[in-house]
């Protein structure tokens, strides 16, 4: 049944799509002849008030029809030019999660089921809520303390929102999976690759201990860090469908007026943003990839609190490196040394050749040292080398597309408050203190430090490797002398499984049919 349920999910999307417009806004350039014609039939059938439309304003439509998974999964996208293009993922940007609230009732449940205890005994107040989103919704609340009471904020999650997440996510795969078999030029993308890191990534998103894990450590890394902090954590009141934190009292970053009103200053704000990003990303290898202007508050003490910690990236210790020695390679013109790094990481196939993609590196580069250091983007950058590497089979990085997309959006972010921000004059003190600690002969000492570890873990592991090398030799000999055997109940399980999937193959054709038939007579 659950291909049946991705192929009516499916055409319920396509449906969807199609009545809202989004279908008919889709650029016909390059379409080969058939889906034009198809294009051009679907078109017809648009709601006459989905033609008056932006094509942003029509994805946002559907998505809201389609449900929170898709508002999710619109916001994944966003963040992936390189496989909606750049044009779809800035409309896709504009996609507002902001969802109806649910009835308390349903919250209170919530919280009691995960906590194990009745509201009043957790809470001296709870609110109703004052933001929802596709996952959860934001209650105000207050607990009392020693010192007296305090103002907490209580975020819930959604009822029903996992099991729905999982039949949609199903439609999903399937999509990616048709994407890989008929769509050659696709697969360098990996779409079902996309699609499962999606399935992760949200799927944490929705255990509310991990955000809450999230912000314990990013809070530990950042406890002696000039200007930033996260809220604090109330473990006590958190669990998988709750999570309840310090309540934060500040100013949005989006409010310049109010900020300037504060008398706090932009340029000093603008600097510490994009400092403190770039500590996370380069010295912790932790980041919040989530860093828009609402998720971003400013205090009365002119600290940045950053809050949301749903979505996070990752970078390991060699990521890190090679994004650095890629930016240094950009400054100091060494474009060479910058195409070696793509080699060396594996980001680009090793049959090509390394001359031809540094003179590829070369053509991004030089441009940019006749530019004005603050017109310079480092999100905008890394942008156009991916375009360029899409030239020399460079598959899909999830996590330097994340990061990409989160210094894209704190850079945004940045010259909102100082129009005339100067990202590499600002994120100098960061990157080149942290370049001259791992590029230099630090760097060869952190390389010993690793190897060491990594020595004596294998040490560790030996006695167990040698006996599992020696139970692989012995399964082999056996192998050898016997052959490769089922047992009657294997090859009969293979075969009923078989049967099935010809059978679900099948009936899902007639489903499709039967449904397109139904859509057509009904719905128009």
């Amino acid at each position: 049944m659950s291909l049946l349920n991705a192929y009516y999910q499916l055409v319920r999307v396509g449906w969807v799509l199609t009545r809202e417009g989004v279908i008919a806004a889709l650029p016909s350039e390059g379409l080969p002849t058939f889906a034009a014609a198809a294009k051009g039939a679907l078109s017809l059938l648009s709601r006459n008030r989905a033609k008056d439309k932006e094509r942003s304003d029509r994805l946002a439509s559907a998505v809201e029809r389609l449900g929170p998974s898709y508002v999710k999964m619109g916001q994944f996208l966003a963040t992936r030019p390189d496989v909606v293009g750049n044009e779809f993922a800035n409309d896709l940007s504009k996609l507002q999660d902001r969802m109806a609230f649910f009835p308390e009732e349903a919250a209170h449940k919530a919280i009691e089921g995960s906590l194990g205890r009745p509201i009043s005994d957790l809470y001296t107040r709870l609110d109703a809520p004052i933001a929802a989103a596709s996952i959860a919704q934001v209650h105000p609340g207050e607990v009392m303390t020693p010192s007296g009471p305090r103002k907490v904020a209580v975020k819930v999650i959604r009822p029903g929102v996992r099991q729905r997440f999982g039949q949609d996510l199903e439609a999903m795969y399937l999509v990616a999976h048709l994407q890989e078999r008929f769509l050659p030029s696709h697969r360098r993308l990996r779409p079902v690759e996309v699609t499962r890191t999606l399935e992760q990534t949200t799927r944490i998103e929705m255990d509310l201990r991990l955000e809450a894990a999230a912000l314990s450590e990013i809070a530990e890394n950042t406890k002696d860090d000039p200007g930033f902090r996260v809220p604090a954590v109330d473990w006590e009141r958190t669990g998988r469908d709750v999570v309840t934190m310090e309540w934060i009292d500040g100013i949005k970053m989006s409010d310049v007026e109010a900020l300037k009103a504060a008398g706090h200053d932009l340029n000093a704000l603008a600097d510490t943003l994009i400092q403190s990003f770039l500590r996370h990303t380069l010295r912790d290898g932790f980041f919040h990839a989530d860093m828009h202007p609402g998720n971003l508050f400013v205090d009365d003490k002119g600290m940045i609190v950053a809050v949301d910690m749903g979505i996070v990236g990752r970078l390991n210790p060699k990521q890190r490196r090679f994004l650095a020695e890629i930016l240094y390679g950009f400054i100091t013109r060494d474009y060479m040394r910058v195409a070696e790094v793509h080699f060396e990481a594996g980001y680009v196939p090793s049959h090509h050749d390394i001359a031809s993609f540094a003179q590829a590196i070369r053509a991004i580069g030089e441009p940019i040292h006749g530019q004005p250091a603050e017109t310079i983007s480092m999100g905008k950058l890394l942008t156009l080398l991916f375009e360029v590497t899409e030239l020399f089979d460079m598959e899909t990085r999830p996590e330097l597309v994340n990061l990409q997309k989160t210094m894209v959006v704190v850079e945004g972010v940045a010259r909102i408050l100082n129009p005339r921000f100067n990202m590499w004059k600002a994120s100098e003190p960061v990157v080149g203190n942290w370049i001259r600690q791992n590029l230099g002969p630090g760097r060869i000492v952190n390389d010993l430090r690793e190897g060491l570890k990594a020595a004596r873990r294998l040490a560790e592991a030996a006695p167990e490797i040698a006996a599992k090398t020696e139970k692989l030799h012995q399964d082999i000999v056996a192998m050898s002398e016997n052959g490769l055997r089922f047992d009657a109940q294997t090859a009969e399980a293979i075969g009923r499984a078989e049967a099935r999937h010809t059978r679900s193959g099948r009936l899902a054709l007639w489903v499709i049919a039967a449904t397109l038939v139904y859509i057509a007579f009904h719905f128009t």
